[in-house]
């Protein structure tokens, strides 16, 4: 039996966990995380009074070693409590405030693995961190995105869980039970190839209606089987620590695509198309190696600014100092039109999406003169242009034009799993033919409502502050567009929590797209450079996602739109260039890719001190 319990603080999550352990009956070893410190009188009563209602036959470890505790009791009952301190002080241990995490990555990977093969009974702890007050510093937003990853990792290995609130305890449907939720919400990270199948009686079931019952805490009942498969059942709001698996998932489509849309066939690609493996980071050993090496290039050091974080950045993705030259930078522009631009909150027609994709495909657009001038290629992904052009551009397109958000949603279910689908095929189409860097970039008249209507969502602020005037709408095109983006938040208010259904609410074939590749790029290890407004506000909803994924992108340049600026501050990502620029088409982070190509020079063609006989600092 492997239980994991979550909660927030003072929720009795370490009291259900005891009477579960308690309710085993056999010998119970009990691994504190919390760490003693003598000038901290409130920490040390709250650890002496844990210890005290322990009973007096249980044998504590107080060790950040869980894996080692696991190993040298096979047979007993370990509980360990909790997650969040174990994370805490490994992070404190590698520097991972520094390095987003990098030297962590592997000891979780190995805490896992030892989850996973305890022959004993097993009860973990750990924070729900969407219950508590996360600051909004990079250290906050950085251990909500590990505490998350590594509860969602724990989950899959566990056979059962429960959410401990207000002293009610609520056990969790078992892995490949669907439910109601799992129609309308699926889970956007958990990788369903490691997904365990349903837990058998006796085991985790068991183990968590035994916990409730020794513990005398409320459950929540769970309801039939066949009741939460009714089509009819109310959709509830989605659970932040649930493991919702959706019904496509268990039937990929194979065969071809019900609507002529060869995106749609995408789905069968993935287990589950929106449940991402999770990201390693960038190497920070190599990191460290470059630094070490500005340091000895004959130049002062910090002399040349940027240059030297980008060189650093660059080598770490790659894993070697110094750092190769780029090869194969690419460019994928995803297009697709979008309902809410027949609203007016555009200065151009729909019929110029295509238009400007010819023109891309011949090579006269701005991105297509650039990337030229930096050395990468460019594609067209049509993904919902609401026509075709001669000949098709690829093979990934999921409808004709998105939904107005303003009133309806932009995909249906089906869509929204397939577009994400799609952008990571793409994804991995590029990688495997062996691009080292890439671009996304975005082209579709109406785009920028819909992300600015995400990065309003993610980031809390208000339309009026970040409303951006688009393509060059009027003072009526402006208040039309930002009444439409007023009106979409509010259809997707409820979806804070749920990245995939903010897409299917308010974003559109491109946008979703745009998130899976974005994501799937961090998956493979590959570096990429954010455009503008519309792409980064894309890039907010893949780092939901794949929690990390951020670590493996630069801001090639910070847009004129409002809301881009925002979006930049929420990843805090500083950007390469401030041109001012707005075209979208990843016209911007082309433009900033001759910068990294600069960068990795430096570190790999400039002199050091030795080399040159140059006299370094006295």
């Amino acid at each position: 039996m492997r239980l994991l319990v979550l909660g927030g603080t003072r929720s009795g999550k370490s009291a259900h966990a005891e009477s579960v352990a308690a309710a085993t009956g056999g010998d119970v070893v009990y691994v504190a995380t919390a760490r003693r410190d003598p000038d901290d009188d409130e920490m040390a009563r709250r650890i002496d009074a844990h210890r005290d209602r322990r009973p007096a036959e249980w044998s504590t470890e107080e060790t950040d070693e869980i894996a080692r505790v696991l190993a040298d009791h096979p047979g007993d009952t370990v509980l360990v409590d909790d997650l969040g301190g174990w994370l805490t002080h490994r992070m404190d241990a590698t520097l991972g405030w520094t390095d987003g995490g990098a030297g962590v990555a592997d000891e979780v990977d190995a805490l896992v693995s030892a989850i996973a093969a305890h022959p004993g009974s097993l009860i973990l702890v750990s924070p729900e961190v969407g219950l508590g007050v996360v600051p909004d510093t990079l250290s906050g937003r950085l251990f909500s995105d590990l505490i998350g990853s590594l509860n969602r990792r724990v989950a899959e290995v566990c056979d059962s869980a429960a959410l401990v609130v207000a002293g009610r305890v609520l056990p969790l449907s078992a892995p490949g039970v669907p439910t109601a939720a799992d129609h309308s919400h699926g889970d956007p990270i958990a990788p369903a190839s490691t997904r365990p199948g349903p837990a058998s009686p006796g085991t985790g079931e068991a183990a968590v209606a035994a916990g409730v019952t020794a513990s005398t805490e409320l459950s929540a009942p769970t309801a039939p089987a066949a009741e939460s498969q009714s089509p009819q059942a109310t959709e509830p709001e989605a659970s932040p620590a649930a493991e919702p698996e959706s019904e496509l998932t268990a039937e990929p489509e194979t065969g071809p695509p019900a609507h002529g849309f060869p995106g749609l066939a995408d789905i069968a690609h993935y287990d589950d198309p929106v449940a991402f493996p999770p990201v390693h980071p960038p190497a920070h050993t190599v990191a460290d190696e470059a630094r070490a090496r500005q340091l000895v290039l004959t130049k002062p050091s910090g002399s040349l600014g940027r240059l030297e974080e980008l060189g650093v950045w660059i080598s770490s993705c790659q894993g070697t100092c110094p750092p190769r030259p780029l090869e194969r930078a690419r460019v994928v522009v995803f297009a697709g039109d979008h309902g809410v631009a027949e609203n007016g909150v555009s200065a151009y027609p729909r019929e110029v999406t295509l238009q400007m994709a010819d023109n891309i495909v011949g090579g006269g657009a701005a991105v297509s003169v650039l990337a030229r001038a930096a050395r990468a290629t460019v594609r067209v992904a049509d993904m919902s242009m609401s026509a075709e052009r001669p000949g098709g551009l690829d093979d990934h397109k999921i409808r004709r034009s998105s939904g107005s958000i303003d009133r309806e949603d932009a995909l249906s279910p089906d869509e929204v799993r397939a577009a994400v689908a799609a952008g990571r095929r793409i994804a991995d189409e590029e990688v495997d033919a062996g691009a080292d860097l890439l671009i996304a970039g975005d082209l579709g008249i109406g785009n920028t409502t819909p992300a600015t209507v995400i990065t309003c969502l993610v980031t809390g602020r208000e339309p009026v502050e970040l409303v951006g005037r688009g393509t060059g709408v009027d003072d009526d095109g402006w208040m039309r567009k930002t009444a439409a983006i007023r009106d979409a938040m509010f259809r997707a208010s409820g979806d804070l929590r749920d990245p995939v259904a903010m897409l299917r609410r308010v974003a559109g074939a491109d946008l979703a797209a745009m998130a899976g590749f974005l994501a799937q790029a961090a998956v493979r290890k590959t570096p990429c450079i954010l455009d503008g407004a519309v792409v980064t506000a894309a890039a907010l909803l893949a780092e939901s996602l794949a929690p990390g994924a951020r670590q493996w992108w630069v801001a090639g340049h910070r847009s004129a739109e409002p809301a881009h600026s925002a979006a930049l501050t929420y990843l805090s990502l500083e950007p390469i260039l401030e041109h001012s620029m707005r075209l979208g088409e990843g016209s911007g982070a082309v433009a900033a890719l001759p910068t990294v190509h600069a960068a990795i020079a430096i570190l790999t063609e400039m002199a050091t001190f030795a080399d040159a006989g140059v006299s370094g600092k006295a």
